[in-house]
């Protein structure tokens, strides 16, 4: 059955009391899980079966639901074949259905539950939306269970959502509270929601909630997550073949704020007109990521200086014992540490200061991942997906000499192939050379070289093919950088699959 897609795009002070800090630690009395079974005699619909859909999935079965899970992609493996829900296979309480399915089967189930990688405008889902259907963001369906004793921390951005919510499970791991950390990176929200009410106990397994979340996963509008923080990062043009405009874009990212009133903390970058516009109407604590009342940085003196006045917070974290690579990691750590002391959660900047040393990066971030015996050191940035993320390591690199690899498949916007790639010759001028491969790369060579690049510039077919270039350009105490500005589908399953190869092909002779 073809299904046709209905147009969905209609957006329409507390007191901090210091329990943790670098001298002291109190334990905090939690409310018990014990939610079970409340969807009893349902039926819930997952819609794709990816990571965040099969964890739906279980959690819809442990709720007491009968599920039927669909995918089109016929390639997958059915859930009942699954050992994690082989004491459902009784033939009643699941079905998968993979490929074509009929449409009709989502107007007989009570619930439909969407994976952030589902489009509204598939499956015929804005169809059901317009309707009345109850369909919900995997996100809400976990948060519907989340018990409200847990606090949530929310960050979404274009980029530096996974730094971010890296360093706070970090920091609080650190101080020794126990944290879930995850959402868009890693482990679905379902996953935490499903051992609150499958392990119910005095005391849940974490007292904070860490969740990365995508734009992908609010264009549902949620009724359920309401986090006690949430952090927009930034925003730049991206994944607009979705979004399709800038301003259902920001509109979508600030979705995040919708339940958000009173206590509720709210950064957001300061300047951007799209988000300013798309916050309008919202209720909560407002700080902002550059100016006061927020986080101001100064990269120089590695201090970032926080200012709330209604939340609590005035004070100066110290960044000078990071020992991350990249300056832009300072912003990270100090939106970080500002959102936990946003939590409320009795942590105080002085207990934040001795976590600092301790940050890591999540891999493919600037991540050192070799020094070869020539005096080359090898640096993994395929997280780099975009124009922005490439530029924000360049600027870093100043004072480097590296080789640069740059290519892929390219993010179209307003019919440019390229985006943009001539807004990266100023930084690039400054390093050794450029090596262009993949799907774009040729075209990316053309944009940098009629554009006015002066150092040398190279197109090759693929990320192997430059790498062997780059090990034969680069002299000792350079650096080669993947740090590639595109999406990897061409050649690689994701990014993490680039940043795997690029770094083995490092190591290889």
């Amino acid at each position: 059955m073809k299904l046709h897609a209905c147009n969905y795009y209609k957006h329409e002070t507390v007191t901090l009391k210091p329990i943790h800090s670098a001298k002291n630690t109190k334990p905090r009395t939690i409310k018990s899980c014990g939610l079970k079974q409340d969807l009893q005699g349902q039926s819930v619909a997952v819609i794709g079966l990816g990571k965040s859909g099969r964890a739906a999935a279980r959690l819809a079965l442990a709720r007491g639901a009968s599920v039927l899970a669909i995918d089109q992609n016929q390639n997958l493996g059915h859930l009942e074949k699954d050992s994690l829900f082989e004491k459902y296979n009784d033939g009643l309480s699941l079905r998968t259905i993979l490929g074509d399915f009929d449409g009709e089967l989502l107007k007989d189930v009570d619930v439909v539950v969407v994976s952030p990688g589902v489009s509204v405008e598939s499956y015929g889902l804005a169809c059901l939306l317009q309707s009345g259907k109850r369909v919900m963001s995997e996100l809400d369906f976990a948060a519907q269970v989340i018990p409200r004793s847990i606090k949530i921390l929310a960050v979404t951005g274009t980029n530096g959502k996974s730094t971010v919510v890296t360093f706070v499970g970090q920091m609080l791991n650190h101080l020794g509270i126990e944290a879930f950390v995850g959402g868009n990176l890693g482990n679905p929200l379902s996953e935490a929601a499903f051992h609150c009410i499958a392990l119910p106990s005095s005391k849940p397994k974490f007292q904070v909630a860490v969740v990365e979340v995508s734009s992908y996963q609010m264009e549902i509008p949620n009724k359920y997550f309401c986090p006690t923080v949430s952090v927009v990062l930034n925003l730049t043009p991206d994944h607009l073949e979705r979004h399709k405009t800038m301003k259902n874009y920001a509109l979508t990212k600030c979705h995040l704020f919708s339940h958000m009133v009173n206590t509720k903390l709210g950064l957001l970058p300061f300047g951007n007109q799209h988000l300013n516009e798309a916050i309008k109407g919202h209720r909560f604590n407002l700080a902002w990521i550059g100016a006061f009342p927020g986080v101001k940085i100064d990269t120089e003196a590695k201090t970032a200086s926080f200012e709330v006045p209604a939340v609590g917070v005035v004070s100066q974290l110290q960044l000078h014992n990071m020992k991350v690579m990249g300056r832009h990691n300072y912003h990270n750590a100090a939106v970080a540490a500002l959102s936990v002391l946003g939590l409320d959660i009795g942590v105080d900047v002085e207990a934040l200061n001795s976590t600092i040393e301790i940050l890591r990066t999540p891999p493919h971030r600037m991540q050192i991942v070799h020094r070869d015996i020539q005096g080359v050191t090898w640096v993994d940035d395929s997280k780099a997906t975009n124009l922005e993320a490439t530029c924000t390591g360049l600027m870093d690199l100043k004072g480097h000499k590296c080789v640069i690899l740059l290519g892929g498949q390219a993010k179209v916007l307003n019919g440019q192939e390229s985006n943009g790639f001539e807004k990266l010759i100023e930084p690039l001028n400054h390093h050794r050379c450029v090596i262009t491969f993949g799907y774009s790369g040729v075209l990316i060579w053309k944009t940098l070289v009629n554009n006015g690049l002066s150092i040398p510039c190279f197109a090759v077919a693929n990320m192997k093919d430059a790498v062997n270039h780059a090990r034969r350009m680069a002299t000792n105490g350079d650096a080669i950088v993947l740090s590639p500005g595109c999406a990897s589908f061409d050649e690689f399953r994701n990014f993490e699959h680039r940043g795997m190869v690029f770094q083995e092909l490092a190591f290889s002779a």
